[in-house]
């Protein structure tokens, strides 16, 4: 049955009249994405009671007051700090396999069936004022009363569970109720939702599950960067793992072999997709989690870092009618990211824009999106074939891996189509020689390649702990830099606090180098320069190396030295 709007409800209950949900309605144009019950109470239109009597009749729920409320111990305890937090929720009570909820976010029509699959229990849901549940959050849900170091101290100290894991964690077959029974179990259930939630409340980008002889590590990556937790006892790799290929609706009682699937969770109000990937190895089967936060990344060129003259050039070619615009970059350094924000800002109602990308990672509302499927022959070159029959103007291939791809493309941009595509250089320059070694012929490539943007990722300075520091000698020998070169000017780092985990780092920050295709550099291509030759040439018309985007960077103080060398150090 269709959901009621919101508006039509606050009219229908004489909370506001036909004319101020005109005002609304106009006002949320304005402000897509907002909701507009939360406009109407910012406006002053409605009370908080006034709304959540809304919500609730707009959900068929009840609505509570839970003013001075404390939860009962039985019901709090399967609620882990982090789940309250994120799912903005309020345990009310526990009874005949029941626990009741109270929260403030109704619209999030996936909570019921995603808390069911974390604490084991039924759910049944009422509506609260969002002011009451934040209250109780921060009253009785910000003490960080349990760790993962509780957790694990629980899991090592029960026998009976350590016992029914080593059963199971053999080669043999395997009994599936048992298993069934040993991956729901709660402490399992509760230290896989710990590590989950905490992984995606610090904005982490993979979870690592990682078996060896005599431990099973869990590893958080962040920024870029790898940073292991407290591992879980070693006897409960199996459980741990298996427990993740349920949630990921993967075969349990197949052990030997690959596999990868996806779970999808409704976290904080907005969606989180988990890609899956098993591999078994010598002492169990490794796991990594793919987290896609859609929050997380802002796809706007704006934000991705690039300089005004960077961003200025990277745009009029963009806008070019045909042409091959390449990025380049070791795997992680934002190429997608970059490549998404190009097409969300093309993405307009006369053109037609399709994506072949391996695996689809943001769904862009008004493009096209192809998933590549090996297994079925679904490659980059079909798939890039079949586009072209669909009369595209603009076409994305998520990776130029090989000759017949590269071709295919080259072809399209001469039938008068934009392509944009990755492929993994060192930076700008390199890619015409990595073209010419795939087999392209220079007259092809200097036909078709109207720009290629070399990028970066580096780790941002926490602005709440940077410090101004003198650069040593051999900081100065890495950036190949006299002491006279930074006379005046500023190195930072950071000291570590709670915001960034005593990390120093918050965020990361793109480095771009941005080769533009012009007339001189196509001679210079048809020639057979060599890599060096073509770097300078385009050094000279402007073109900023990676190495100069960091140093910008360090002495603006948004990255430290020991940074940009890790990241540049091919283009020293």
């Amino acid at each position: 049955m269709a959901i009621r709007r919101i508006g039509q409800i606050l009219v229908d209950m004489g909370f506001i009249t036909d004319e101020q949900l005109e005002l609304l309605l106009e006002e949320q144009s304005q402000h897509p994405g907002q909701k507009l019950g939360r406009i109407a109470e910012d406006m002053g239109l409605i009370t908080d009671d006034q709304l959540i009597q809304a919500l609730g009749e707009q959900f068929g729920l009840q609505t509570i007051d839970i003013e001075g409320f404390t939860p009962p111990d039985d019901a709090r305890e399967p609620i882990t700090d982090t789940m309250a937090q994120l799912y903005r929720v309020i345990p009310l009570q526990l009874t005949e396999g029941v626990l009741t909820l109270a929260t403030c976010d109704p619209h999030n029509l996936s909570m019921e069936d995603e808390l069911r699959r974390f604490v084991g229990y039924d759910i049944r849901l009422l509506v609260a004022t969002e002011n009451q549940i934040l209250k109780a959050i921060d009253k009785f849900f910000n003490e960080d009363t349990e760790s993962i170091e509780s957790i694990i101290r629980e899991l090592q100290d029960d026998d009976d569970l350590a016992q029914a894991a080593s059963r199971l964690a053999g080669d043999g077959p395997i009994n599936l109720g048992d298993v069934t029974e040993l991956v729901e179990s709660a402490p399992v259930r509760k230290l896989l939702n710990m590590v989950l939630l905490l992984a995606i409340k610090d904005h982490a980008s993979d979870i690592h599950f990682e078996p060896f002889e005599d431990e099973f590590r869990i590893r958080i990556k962040a920024d870029g960067v790898l940073y292991e937790m407290v591992p879980p006892p070693r006897h409960l790799a199996f459980a741990i793992t298996t427990r993740v290929k349920v949630m990921a609706n993967l075969d349990i009682a197949e052990r030997r072999l690959p596999q990868d699937g996806l779970i999808e969770l409704t976290v904080g109000g907005h969606p989180i997709d988990l890609r899956v990937s098993v591999l078994p190895t010598m002492f169990g089967e490794s796991v990594v989690m793919r987290v896609l936060d859609r929050s997380v990344v802002s796809l706007d060129l704006n934000n991705v870092g690039m300089n005004q003259f960077t961003i200025a050039e990277f745009r009029k070619v963009m806008e070019k009618p045909n042409g091959i615009i390449l990025v380049t970059g070791p795997t992680g350094s934002g190429k997608t990211t970059t490549l998404y924000s190009a097409l969300s800002e093309l993405n307009d109602i006369r053109d037609k824009l399709i994506t072949t990308e391996d695996p689809v990672e943001y769904d862009i509302d008004g493009i096209v999106q192809i998933p590549i499927d090996a297994d079925i022959q679904v490659t980059f070159a079909s798939c890039l074939r079949a586009i072209l029959r669909q009369d595209p103007d603009k076409i994305l291939v998520g990776e130029i891996r090989d000759i017949e791809t590269a071709e295919i493309a080259v072809q399209a941009s001469l039938t008068g189509h934009t392509v944009f595509s990755t492929l993994h250089t060192n930076d700008a320059p390199s890619t015409v020689t990595r073209l010419r070694d795939m087999g392209i012929p220079p007259f092809l490539i200097t036909a078709t390649v109207e720009a290629i943007l070399a990028q970066r990722l580096v780790r941002r300075i926490c602005m709440e702990c940077r410090e101004e520091i003198k650069p040593t000698e051999d900081m100065l020998l890495e950036l190949k830099l006299e002491a006279e070169d930074v006379e005046g000017k500023s190195f930072y780092r950071g000291q570590g606090c709670n915001s960034c985990n005593n990390t120093g780092y918050k965020g990361r920050v793109g480095l771009f180098e941005l080769m533009i295709i012009d007339d001189e550099l196509r001679d210079m291509i048809m020639d057979n320069a060599t890599t060096d030759a073509l770097r300078d040439a385009a050094e000279r018309k402007g073109m900023v190396l990676l190495r100069e985007a960091g140093l910008q960077f360090i002495f603006e103080g948004l990255t430290t030295a020991e940074e940009v060398i890790r990241e540049t150090i091919l283009e020293a």
